[in-house]
C-alpha cells in the first residue's frame, strides 16, 4: 500500500465572505437581498477540499452539500490509492478489470488524451515510481542521492500510457506489474462533478474545491471570486491574487509533496526519465474545467516554458502561471 500523501495547500480562497457578516454557525447575511453563505470543509483524495454555497434556501443548500460529499465519497471508492477495495486498487493489484466503473473508463480516457497532448509529460502510469521513492525514503539509511540508476530504470520499465488497454468492458495492463495513479486528474475531475452536480440543481455563484477550484458564476456580490496563489517558499504566503468567473484553476508544485528533507525528491515524476520535478516551484492554470486545469497543471511542471505555452490553447486553457525557481512569476496566456 502507497504511503499517504498529505499535500500541501497550493490555492487560498481569498474574499469569499466580502460583505457578509459571519454568524457563530458560519452562515451570515449582508442585507436582505443577500443570500446567506453556506461553507463546508474538509478532506477529498487527501487534499484539502472545500464549498462555498450562496442560496436563500438554508434546508436546501444543506441538502446540495450532502448530495456532493455523497458524490464526493462515491467517486473516492473508484479513484482512491487507500481504499484497497477500490476499483484503481483491484485494478492496480490484479492487472485487469472486467465491467470497470464508468467513471474510471472516462478518466483514463481523459488522462490519455493528455498524455498525447503534452508528448508524454502527463502520464497516469506512474505508481511504480513513487512506489520505489516511497519505499527507498521510508528506509532509516535511505541514499540522499536517490534509488540506484538500475532501480529507477526498472520502474521506468513498467511505466507507459500507451500500454494500457480500456474499454467499457475490460481496462488491463500490457506489460507485468503496471500501476496507476489518478492524482494528477481526479482531484479536478471531482471538483467538476459536484460543480455538474449543483449546476444541475440550479446552484449558481458557488466556489468549488474537491482539491482544485472551480467557480459556478462569479460572487454573488456581483465581482469575480478571488484566489491567492501560495508562494511555495513561503507556509502562508500569497504571491498574488487571480479573479475567477466560470472558470477552473488548478496548481502543481512539487514542494507539496517531497521525499526528503533537502527538498531534491517529490511526487510528480517525469515519465521519460524516472526523475522528480525541477524546472519551477509551481505551476498553476487556468481552464473552463478542473479536470483540464489539474491535468495540464501535472505535465507542465515537467515541460519547458515554450512547449506547455503551444499546448494551452490546443487544450481550451486560457492561461498558466510558471513561478520559477528563483521566485519570480512568468505568465503565459494562449
Amino acid at each position: 500500500m502507497p504511503a499517504k500523501i498529505t499535500r500541501r495547500r497550493f490555492i487560498r480562497i481569498t474574499g469569499v465572505a466580502a460583505g457578509l457578516a459571519l454568524a457563530p454557525g458560519g452562515l451570515g447575511r449582508a442585507a436582505a437581498a443577500e443570500p446567506l453563505l453556506h461553507r463546508w470543509s474538509g478532506i477529498a483524495l487527501g487534499a484539502d477540499a472545500s464549498l462555498a454555497i450562496y442560496h436563500p434556501d438554508t434546508a436546501m443548500a444543506e441538502t446540495m452539500i450532502a448530495q456532493s460529499l455523497d458524490e464526493v465519497r462515491r467517486l473516492e471508492k473508484v479513484f482512491s490509492l487507500y481504499d484497497q477495495s477500490s476499483a484503481l486498487c483491484r485494478l492496480n493489484r490484479e492487472g485487469r478489470l472486467a465491467g470497470p466503473p464508468q467513471e474510471l473508463v472516462e478518466l483514463l480516457a481523459v488522462a490519455e488524451h493528455f498524455s498525447r497532448a503534452t508528448g508524454g509529460a502527463f502520464d497516469a502510469t506512474v505508481q511504480p515510481l513513487w512506489e520505489l521513492y516511497a519505499a527507498h525514503f521510508s528506509t532509516a539509511d535511505a541514499d540522499p542521492a536517490g534509488p540506484a540508476a538500475a532501480s529507477v530504470r526498472a520502474a521506468l520499465a513498467r511505466v507507459g500510457h500507451g500500454a494500457v488497454s480500456i474499454t467499457p468492458e475490460l481496462i488491463r495492463f500490457e506489460r507485468p506489474a503496471m500501476g496507476l495513479t489518478l492524482n494528477g486528474i481526479a482531484q479536478g475531475y471531482i471538483t467538476d462533478r459536484v460543480a455538474a452536480l449543483l449546476r444541475a440543481n440550479g446552484i449558481g455563484h458557488t466556489l468549488v474545491d474537491m482539491g482544485e477550484t472551480r467557480a459556478l458564476d462569479g460572487h454573488p456580490a456581483g465581482r469575480p471570486w478571488q484566489v491567492g496563489l501560495q508562494d511555495p517558499r513561503r507556509e502562508h504566503g500569497i504571491l498574488r491574487s487571480l479573479p475567477l468567473i466560470n472558470q477552473a484553476i488548478a496548481t502543481s508544485g512539487g514542494y507539496g509533496t517531497q521525499f526528503d528533507a533537502a527538498g531534491r525528491f517529490n511526487h510528480i515524476f517525469d515519465p521519460h526519465s524516472g526523475g522528480c520535478s525541477h524546472l519551477y516551484l509551481s505551476v498553476s492554470v487556468v481552464a473552463p474545467t478542473a479536470t483540464v486545469a489539474d491535468a495540464l497543471s501535472t505535465a507542465f511542471s515537467l515541460m519547458p516554458v515554450e512547449r506547455a505555452a503551444s499546448a494551452l490553447a490546443p487544450a481550451g486553457a486560457s492561461a498558466a502561471w510558471f513561478v520559477l525557481r528563483d521566485g519570480s512569476v512568468l505568465v503565459q496566456r494562449a
